[in-house]
């Protein structure tokens, strides 16, 4: 299940040299009441800042300014571009808190945002996540989930909310073999899934263990895990632990994917989009670049080009970093 790419190479966004947060906050106070509003002035400091540098950034402006930057700018700026200007002014766990209350707020649920997330955050950013909804919402992530989510899709959820998930390199190869032939007992072997076996392996072995894994139960079955559970299962319990198979088999490949969907066919799931650019900009965006362009033949960088228009595409390319 692991891709040979290219090693890893990172984030397209990195530290800022020779930072200085108040020549930042003056800048920004002066592009966003230039004539007009200077939107180039404001993506240049937005994107080439990390988001340590940019809460900095909203502390000197607060202070000197005496109004809070992400208000100044919602009254400035406006449809796309305000709202990805204002996404980046938010720790990533906020960012990553909010995404979670619009995926669960009124009717409907978009569940595709609920398991993009808790599949592929580590333990101390789902942590975090849960301490910012709380925070943020005065109520309990979990409770939200229970409330909004049932059956074996919430049980999986849950569990990934546990955030348990041992975290080493290690290899148990005993385990390993163990592992694969359960998921197959559970899966294939048997008249309808045991769907708790697949959840408890899959949300708390390390990724390294479980690539183990993934080779070991092809002596078992002549499927791969991923083809074994789309033959086994449907729906969000599908969706869940196929998107853990993918994440854990090679996180790079299953952002790719996510990307590649969220501009497929007529229109464009800008919030997944959106959502992606930014919480992978500062983690491993340069890494599914490489695996983008190998999978799609064209650029993720073209890609966008080719599906988005005006300061908005201007913010995403600046996150995209370089056509490569």
């Amino acid at each position: 299940m692991q891709a040979n790419y290219p090693s890893p190479s990172g984030p397209t966004i990195t530290p800022f040299p020779n930072f200085d947060a108040s020549a930042d906050a003056v800048a920004l106070n002066n592009a966003l009441h230039a004539k007009g509003v200077d939107e180039e002035g404001i993506i240049n400091i937005l994107t080439t800042r990390t988001n340590w540098q940019r809460q900095q950034i909203a502390a000197e402006y607060q202070q000197s300014v005496g109004k809070q930057l992400k208000d100044v700018m919602k009254s400035k700026l406006s449809s796309k571009l305000e709202t990805v200007a204002l996404d980046l002014l938010q720790t990533p766990a906020k960012f990553d808190a909010h995404q979670l209350h619009y995926a669960m707020k009124g009717l409907g649920t978009d569940e595709d945002c609920l398991v993009e997330i808790l599949v592929s955050r580590n333990n101390q950013e789902i942590k975090e996540i849960i301490k910012a909804y709380k925070e943020e919402f005065k109520s309990d992530l979990e409770d939200k989930i229970k409330s909004d989510t049932s059956k074996d899709f919430q049980k999986a959820l849950i569990a990934l909310l546990k955030a348990s998930r041992d975290e080493g390199c290690e290899v148990n190869h005993d385990l390993a073999d163990d592992d694969a032939r359960a998921l197959y007992e559970a899966g294939e072997k048997r008249k309808g899934s045991d769907v708790d076996t697949f959840i408890n392996i899959l949300t708390s072995r390390n990724a390294t263990h479980m690539q183990t894994v993934f080779q070991r139960y092809t002596k078992y079955s002549k499927h791969e895990v991923g083809k074994a559970l789309d033959l086994e299962l449907s729906g969000d319990i599908e969706n869940v632990l196929m998107s853990l198979v993918k994440c854990l088999g090679c996180k790079p490949g299953y952002f790719a994917e996510k990307l590649h969907d969220s501009m497929k066919g007529y229109g464009t799931n800008d919030k997944m989009l959106i959502r992606i650019l930014i919480s992978r900009s500062e983690v491993d965006l340069k890494d599914i670049k490489v695996v983008y362009k190998a999978k799609y033949g064209t650029t993720l960088h073209q890609a966008i080009k080719d599906d988005t228009k005006g300061d908005y595409e201007t913010i995403l390319l600046a996150l995209c970093g370089s056509d490569e």
